[in-house]
């Protein structure tokens, strides 16, 4: 999705002898998560990294289904999730099916004494509160209060983060996450239409190569079965890589609203697809301009697809009650629109200081207990006040 680039030291030719200052040679890594198919990088490491030194028998992390009714709109209190100072136990899946998992992080302490590889999901992993760096065989990324962090399947790294205050929005896709097909031209460039452009894509930066041995941990995701796999070297030995498959960050404040005279639809909005779901940003924008313009959305009926909206600051004029890092779920198969009132105060508004993000997805979502333990219970009947 991202465009070339490349850091640190690589050989004229890809697949050739690359040799070390002191002898031997470097060991050739090519990284794609489409087998050799889509796109891909190459890393150069000080030592092979197939070196295992031992394993553990892996433990299971698959959400179960908590409900079986799946046609009831729901809310959850998003910051009512329980703390961990464990990175992985602080991620607490809320919603999935086979296309998506949605989780949330309260996480206290991100200086992990292991490595971490996802190897059955690309994550785009939403800060709502925090900063700090992800750091990775590919270059530290520092981050910040509404950074997308964009991290391909089989990407190994830490999370390291600055203060014991982080709020994390997730979402695991299993399936590659791109920009929209429609905002990109047929060689791959994002067009003038689209609400970013490639400046606003930030990539890895100060490769540290680490030339050490040993025994380092790194667990890793694979058909939701975690596994401790003990490795002889750091896996931050690369010297350099060059390609189009790297981790990235892009912030929710350099998306450009698409406005109108009247009220748009949710694809406006959109930022990130995949299979079978999409996530998009709502940013602080103008209302529409027609003389008779409701700035409140319509009411509208998801036959096809299950609406997931985290809200992370501002003030949303189409529901009541609503606090940072609340998430509401209106399910596929029955209408949903603005609370009652919420229509004729909106008439008039210029403008809406509000900040979420949505998930759209094409099949059912289902709930966990995690959701459950957060669940404001009325939440359903909140249109008839």
């Amino acid at each position: 999705m991202p465009h070339y680039f490349s850091l640190g030291n690589v050989p004229h030719k890809r697949h050739t002898q690359f040799h070390k200052p002191g002898g031997g040679l470097y060991s050739e890594q090519l990284f794609s998560t489409e087998g050799f198919s889509s796109n891909y990088s190459l890393l150069y490491h000080i030592h092979p990294p197939t070196q295992v030194v031992r394993v553990e028998e892996p433990i299971d992390l698959n959400p179960v289904k908590a409900s079986q009714n799946v046609l009831k709109h729901r809310s959850f209190q998003g910051f009512n999730v329980k703390a961990e100072s464990d990175y992985l136990k602080s991620r607490k899946t809320v919603l999935f099916n086979n296309d998506v998992h949605i989780s949330l992080s309260n996480c206290m302490d991100g200086n992990l004494n292991y490595f971490y590889k996802n190897a059955d999901a690309d994550e785009v992993i939403f800060v709502h509160e925090g900063t700090g760096t992800l750091r990775t065989q590919y270059g530290q990324l520092p981050f910040n209060h509404g950074d997308y962090i964009i991290i391909p399947r089989g990407t190994i790294y830490q999370i390291n983060f600055d203060n014991d205050n982080n709020r994390l929005f997730i979402v695991e896709s299993f399936s590659p996450v791109t920009f929209p097909k429609r905002y990109l031209s047929k060689y791959g460039q994002l067009l003038e239409h689209a609400p970013f452009c490639e400046r606003d894509i930030r990539q890895p930066q100060d490769l540290i190569t680490i030339d050490k041995t040993g025994e380092y941990l790194i667990r890793v995701k694979k058909s939701g079965l975690l596994y401790n796999i003990w490795y002889a070297n750091h896996p931050f030995d690369v010297v350099g890589w060059d390609g189009y498959e790297y981790p990235f960050t892009f912030s929710i404040h350099d998306f450009e609203p698409i406005t109108g005279r009247v009220h748009q639809p949710p694809p406006v909005h959109q930022t990130f697809e995949a299979n079978n779901f999409v996530i998009c940003s709502f940013v602080p924008r103008l209302y529409d301009y027609h003389p008779n313009a409701i700035p409140a959305p319509y009411n509208h009926s998801n036959i096809d697809s299950d609406e997931v909206l985290y809200y992370v600051d501002g003030d949303f004029m189409s529901r009541k009650h609503v606090t940072r890092g609340m998430i509401t779920l209106h399910p596929s198969g029955i209408p949903h629109g603005p609370h009652p009132g919420a229509v004729e105060k909106s008439i008039g508004k210029k403008e809406t200081r509000e900040l979420a993000v949505m998930v759209d997805t094409f099949k059912p979502l289902f709930l966990t207990d995690a959701a459950l333990d957060i669940e404001d219970k009325g939440y359903m009947m909140s249109w008839a006040e």
